[in-house]
């Protein structure tokens, strides 16, 4: 099992490294926090390493100083689990720079209050950008908002990774109050309607038509007239196949035991059960489309686990 808090990196020799990352709203961090950072990492010859999410992780670390190190640290994991808020990526906005039309650390702040470790159908991440610049890359994430000279934007269903995905426009010009509430009409139609599916793969099963439609009736309280049903369709009204990452359509059936080349999209496609004995493993990332695309036994090998364990474990709840 992982230490608390922590994540494999690396098997080198029979010798396994943890990194650990606590949480940094927007990436802001005090002068002695930072000084904290360095002294831990000295101490227990780990290396400091800034993140995509705007954090400080420090990694090269030995599962049994862990919990010391967490201790000293004084702060949270920055991840509670795989299937959440992951991050809300903040810009500076125009409270530190000069082309920022919007407050976004303001808004980014309270967003991260709302949301962070919040449990999703999938992992989900948040990009708040003060202008169209887009530093925290609004439209490569799950729900995006951008400033600009009216109010903010709203961008849903972006996506970088393996299987990149430009978000859509929901909505423009929204005033700060509206941006809260209208992510609260998102987040919980995706977690009432969608799947192990990332929010973009959610838009394409369903059509971005009725995604926007049910959302904004929802957010102007008013009653959805679309009749489209939800069911993969592309414009042309054609079947969509889920990329992998989705509940991709595979060969495993129910009654079928799980075995070494049973694929984890499939595993969790036709026994949903099995998502807390995957967890329970370490392996939490069911919405990575690198993780839920790989075989049982390769999936183990990666995180450093007996895949036999982990079929028993399985095959026990199913």
């Amino acid at each position: 099992m992982l230490p608390k808090g922590a994540n494999l990196q690396k098997i080198h020799n029979g010798n396994r490294t943890y990194a650990i990352t606590p949480h940094l709203p927007g990436g802001f961090i005090k002068p002695d926090v930072m000084r904290k950072y360095a002294d831990i990492a000295e101490k227990y010859h780990g290396v400091l390493k800034l993140t995509s999410a705007q954090r400080v992780m420090i990694t090269g670390l030995k599962a049994e100083d862990i919990d010391k190190i967490w201790e000293e640290l004084g702060m949270q994991p920055a991840m509670g689990f795989a299937n959440c808020v992951r991050s809300i990526k903040i810009c500076p906005g125009n409270i530190f720079c000069k082309r920022g039309k919007q407050d976004s650390i303001k808004l980014g702040m309270e967003l991260d209050k709302l949301y962070h470790k919040k449990e999703m159908p999938s992992r989900m991440k948040f990009g708040v950008a003060g202008c169209a610049n887009s530093c925290s890359e609004v439209h490569v994430k799950d729900i995006g908002v951008m400033g600009s000279d009216i109010g903010w934007d709203i961008y849903v269903g972006g996506t970088a990774g393996a299987h990149p995905r430009l978000a859509n426009l929901l909505i423009e010009g929204l005033e700060y109050d509206e941006v809260i509430r209208i992510v609260d009409v998102i987040v919980q139609y995706y977690q009432k309607n969608a799947d192990i599916e990332r929010m973009g793969q959610f838009i394409d099963r369903v059509g971005f038509k009725k995604f926007r439609a049910d959302v904004l009736a929802a957010f102007y309280q008013g009653v959805s007239q679309t009749t489209e049903p939800l069911v993969p369709q592309s414009a042309e009204g054609k079947v969509i196949v889920p990329v992998a990452g989705g509940l991709t359509e595979g060969t495993l059936v129910i009654g079928d035991k799980i075995t070494e080349e049973s694929v984890i999209s499939d595993i969790i496609r036709v026994y949903p059960q099995t998502v807390p004995v995957f967890r329970s493993f370490g392996m939490g990332c069911l919405g990575c489309p690198s993780a839920t695309g790989e075989a049982l036994e390769k999936a183990a090998g990666i995180h450093g686990l007996d895949v036999k364990e982990i079929i028993a474990g399985l095959n026990k709840v199913i």
